[in-house]
């Protein structure tokens, strides 16, 4: 089960080092695309996710941690903790000024900005990659729906990254992501954390997301198509209960 790790890391990356060059548009329009992701992480956030969270949360308490037994449930704490840290780099990254060809200044002030957006986003896909080797009671299936609900949340952040940063994020930010991956599962596969460390790094990881799903992969009433969402969150499910 290692090696389906790490072959679904290295598809992956390619989600985020190839796919954002892709014209899905041409495709499929936008509005059923993205409606059709959004249903899918909301199912993968209410059915996967949160579940998860509720079974860290116990075996924390079970453990008995001295040094988490003054707080009260920890798991969701870290949750609103990552759903903050992320909201507040967000709003760091609407107030700040865009890249220009022609003011240093203003460059170098994006730049900054850029790179904490970045680094925040690599953080989170190397626990992702970590969190693929750590899947071993997962069946083959579970695998699979696993990596297309990452992946169709891979491929909205992209886009997200890519409206903000259009020219750094095409130069450097999609293959430092493809990296941080690559380099969490390479450690997932030769150094392994406690059942501790793993929860409380997946709480932080889920409340992230939470917000990423909830402000990005939702959207507009105007610009969404109900019939796609709803295929996304069924087709979820269904999968989810088959496997």
């Amino acid at each position: 089960m290692q090696m389906i790790g790490l072959g679904l890391a290295v598809a992956l990356a390619l989600v985020h080092a190839v796919l954002p060059q892709v014209n899905i548009a041409a495709v499929i329009p936008v509005r059923r695309c993205f409606s059709f992701a959004g249903g899918v992480s909301i199912g993968f956030i209410f059915l996967s996710v949160l579940p998860t969270l509720g079974r860290s949360q116990t075996r924390l308490d079970q453990a008995a941690i001295a040094l988490l037994q003054p707080l009260e449930n920890p798991i969701y704490l870290l949750a609103l903790l990552g759903l903050t840290v992320f909201y507040g780099i967000d709003r760091l990254v609407l107030t700040a000024p865009r890249y220009s060809r022609t003011s240093q200044a203003m460059n170098r002030a994006s730049q900054l900005v850029f790179w904490i957006h970045i680094s925040a986003y690599a953080m989170l896909n190397a626990i992702f990659g970590y969190m693929l080797l750590g899947l071993s009671n997962h069946n083959l299936g579970q695998y699979l729906l696993y990596f297309v609900a990452v992946a169709l949340h891979f491929l909205i952040i992209d886009r997200g990254l890519r409206s903000h940063h259009p020219i750094l994020y095409d130069r450097q930010g999609r293959w430092l992501l493809s990296g941080a991956l690559l380099a969490g599962a390479i450690a997932g596969a030769v150094a392994e954390l406690s059942e501790t460390a793993i929860a409380l790094l997946w709480s932080f990881l889920a409340g992230s997301t939470l917000l990423n799903i909830l402000k990005r992969e939702l959207p507009d009433a105007q610009k969404s198509c109900f019939w796609s969402f709803l295929a996304g969150a069924t087709l979820y499910a269904g999968l989810l209960w088959l496997s």
